[in-house]
């Protein structure tokens, strides 16, 4: 058996937003083979929409849109990377001071504030 990492896309819908909204999820596959993870990363995709009720939103929905990306893992060891991404910010500092402020509740086994 192989692993692959596969990035998952959800559209969050629902009332009184204004933006458009992805929730990209990472998630562990076991497969023999690609064309097997890939089938099953869209099924979990399927099987993990949901439905959630929000005070300032009312009803939203987390939709699957598709598999995004579908990588083999060659080994599992420690340090390996499992996902990059940049982000351009118009404030660095504030970027910073999120990070930083994520850290500091992991540390004190809260819940991170997104």
């Amino acid at each position: 058996m192989n692993w692959y990492i596969a990035k998952l896309i959800f559209q969050i819908k629902g009332n009184g937003m204004h933006k458009s909204q992805f929730d990209e999820h990472l998630r562990l596959i076991e497969a023999t083979h690609f064309e097997e993870a890939f089938l099953k990363a869209r099924m979990l995709g399927i099987r993990s929409e949901d439905s959630v009720f929000n005070n300032n939103h009312g009803p939203l929905k987390w939709e699957f849109v598709n598999v995004m990306e579908l990588n083999e893992m060659k080994e599992l060891k420690h340090g390996i990377e499992l996902h990059s991404q940049v982000r351009e910010m118009e404030e660095a500092a504030n970027y910073i001071n999120f990070v930083h402020n994520q850290a500091a509740c992991m540390q004190l086994r809260q819940q991170p504030v997104f």
